[in-house]
């Protein structure tokens, strides 16, 4: 059993829900981002996204486009990337490890290169934003054969015939996203949500994630009951954007605001 699904297991067991934490890798540094997946698992994030920084991230709203900005300005490479995945592996072996980002790094790198490294590095899974359905399958073959999850996106405009072609590529699990724009716009309609993943629900018996708008506490009450847990992006960024002397409290405070919210602790 994959790492991925064998988390969603034990927290279903438990009656509980996934919190995803995102970050960007090399914001504001790899060292920095290293120390904080190691807090982020200590205080209780049961799943990482790390995004590989692009020039050109068209889903992303003004906190993870600073976000890469930072780690542009480092250079920070889809190499270095799985080197940081590597060395994180050596301490955890359990907590799962998606890399989310934009067609153009990993079709540079190759399919079947890029497969070959996060395998042997411990990625578990990947979502790659802007590559279509239609045109990921050389990427899905080279994954699936070494047991990497393919994360895929469904939209509330994506009509459910698209849904059902969508599920039935995707493993890991399914990210719903809640609202229409880009990561980290406001507004959840919980009803509207609530009828999308009824939809889902349906049609995959993967997990459902839901992701973009929750940043705190008030916003993930408002879904929780709705998915098997949530993914919480520019909210961990804009605080790895602050002064590093505060990266860690504030960390701290974030994710056990989350948690309390998502497990009514």
């Amino acid at each position: 059993m994959g790492r991925i699904k064998e988390t969603f297991s034990e927290l279903q067991k438990l009656n509980k829900k996934a919190l995803i934490g995102y970050i960007v890798a090399g914001d504001p540094d790899l060292n920095s981002t290293a120390r904080a997946m190691e807090l982020m698992v200590n205080q209780g994030v049961d799943v990482i996204e790390l995004g590989v920084a692009f020039s050109d991230p068209m889903a992303e709203g003004p906190s993870i486009q600073r976000g890469y900005e930072r780690a542009l300005i480092n250079e920070t490479s889809l190499e270095e990337v799985l080197e940081l995945v590597k060395s994180f592996r050596e301490q955890d072996k359990k907590t799962p490890i998606i890399l989310m980002g934009y067609t153009n790094p990993f079709q540079s790198m190759g399919s079947k290169v890029f497969s070959s490294k996060a395998s042997e590095n411990g990625v578990d899974g990947i979502l790659i934003v802007d590559m279509p359905l239609e045109e990921s399958s050389e990427f899905t073959k080279q994954t699936r054969k070494l047991g990497i999850d393919i994360i895929r996106l469904v939209a509330p405009t994506t009509s459910e015939s698209r849904i059902k072609k969508i599920c039935a590529e995707a493993s890991g699990y399914v990210y719903y996203i809640s609202l229409k724009g880009i990561t980290g716009a406001n507004s959840i309609n919980a009803e509207e949500v609530k009828e999308k993943v009824g939809i889902l629900r349906g049609l995959t018996e993967l997990p459902v994630v839901i992701g973009f708008g929750i940043k705190d506490g008030l916003t993930a009450s408002s879904v929780r009951d709705l998915a098997d847990g949530i993914v919480v992006g520019s909210a961990f960024v804009d605080i790895m954007g602050g002064p590093k002397e505060k990266i860690e409290k504030e960390l701290s405070i974030k994710i056990k605001d989350l948690s309390q919210a998502l497990n009514e602790i």
